[in-house]
């Protein structure tokens, strides 16, 4: 290599080797440093670990092949979109971080449903600091494209730039518009992009995992990135790119009524779907802590305390009195919800939110630009370990959190 000869002959002696190595080895930063490359983070929700390797999605394959990637990601439990989201940029598990759920309730701020936009701007849902508003406090400007929990300012502090979720803009015009924030001739140039992306997740659920329909999702969100990295290294910006899911997807084509597990006159259904929190109403507690609790056909059932060790869930005041987990490829619904899918014939075809260490539940991890080794796969590790990845990429202090800052040490050109 001409590079380490030239420094192999200027540096005679092994202590002023290490100097001069230590010099030259500035596509990491130290903590404290500004980063010379922008950070790139990118979430495909609901691409599946088992997506990647087979050569199709092209792009996200050769990424993987020339730069690191993991064997697959651990969701944290519950395995949504809300929740695992917001633990990548916070390293907070959603017991800790306060989004407890697609569909949560609090006290103070009533209920919190994904769709509703009003209410995922209230800070008071999102209990955690987000790796943006970290990075703004550090004087490194950020730009957001729709990550959940970016409309909610913490402190007064926002993304410089921003954009809400909003279904209706094309990908084209999403890329184009990421390309020119990142590419910005006046202004400050963002060090930290976070983009999230839905339309993979959206297909999986109403074809199926397996069906040609996501296929064609996956790779029309490969050909998307693809551009984008091409319109950048055109602009001479060689960004580190770190390319995430939230969790993967599984078959899904098996429903049941919530009202079976409990009636509407028993309990307070709090959430629906894969992971049911239940809060029972007075003068059925007892009744509902007897039967419930335990295993039953195609669900299992716990008190919130009871909640085993391994899922890291349960502490969380928005976490109802008691959670069932429906098994892999079941649904819980309310019964009209239900009946008005069967006679329409809109059944969704694939779900998450099953147990995280499934396999179809696998994540994916990939990582790619200056910083980055290439052609390195690692064991899986637990997506709490990314944000310690993300500051260390920012040149920014570590933060207390539930991840283990050596994991994604390896994946690194000089950690």
């Amino acid at each position: 290599m001409p590079v380490m000869s030239r420094l192999l002959r200027r540096c005679a002696f092994l202590p002023v080797l290490l100097l001069c190595l230590a010099a030259c080895s500035a596509s990491v930063p130290r903590p404290g440093a500004r980063p010379e490359s922008p950070l790139l983070l990118v979430s495909i929700d609901g691409l599946r670990a088992a997506a990647l390797g087979r050569g199709d999605p092209p792009v996200l394959d050769r990424l993987a092949r020339e730069g690191v990637r993991a064997a697959w990601m651990r969701p944290s439990y519950p395995v949504l979109t809300f929740p695992n989201h917001f633990t990548l940029v916070t390293g907070l598990r959603p017991d800790h971080h306060g989004v407890v759920h697609n569909s949560m309730k609090d006290p103070q701020l009533g209920r919190f449903l994904v769709a509703d936009a009003e209410a995922a701007k209230l800070p008071g849902w999102w209990q955690a600091e987000p790796l943006w508003t970290t990075a703004e406090r550090a004087g490194i400007a950020t730009a957001v494209w729709a990550w959940p929990g970016n409309t909610a300012p913490r402190d007064g502090v926002l993304p410089r730039y921003g954009q809400a979720f909003d279904a209706s803009i094309p990908l084209e015009e999403r890329i184009e518009r990421i390309a020119a924030w990142m590419l910005a001739p006046a202004g400050p140039r963002p060090g930290l992009v976070a983009v999230y992306l839905e339309s993979v997740d959206g297909a999986g659920h109403d074809h199926g995992p397996h069906a040609a329909a996501t296929r064609a999702a996956v790779r029309e969100v490969d050909a998307a990135i693809g551009r984008l990295l091409a319109r950048l290294e055109q602009a001479g910006v060689a960004p580190n790119l770190v390319l995430v899911s939230d969790h993967g997807m599984a078959e899904a084509p098996r429903f049941m009524a919530v009202e079976d597990i409990a009636g509407r006159e028993e309990a307070e259904v709090v959430s629906v779907g894969q992971v049911i929190g239940l809060g029972p109403r007075p003068g059925h507690e007892e009744a509902l802590r007897a039967r419930l609790p335990g295993r039953h056909a195609h669900y299992q059932c716990w008190e919130k305390a009871a909640i085993p060790a391994r899922l890291a869930y349960g502490t969380h005041p928005r976490v109802p009195p008691i959670v069932c987990q429906m098994d892999e490829g079941w649904n819980a619904l309310g019964r009209s919800t239900i009946e008005r899918r069967n006679a329409e014939g809109s059944h969704d075809h694939g779900a998450h939110g099953y147990d995280p260490d499934l396999p179809s539940m696998r994540a994916v991890f990939l990582a790619h630009g200056p910083a980055f080794r290439s052609g390195v796969e690692l064991p899986p590790f637990d997506n709490v370990d990314v944000h310690p990845l993300l500051l260390r990429l920012l040149g920014l202090q570590p933060r207390p959190g539930d991840g283990n800052p050596d994991t994604l040490l390896p994946a690194l050109q000089a950690p």
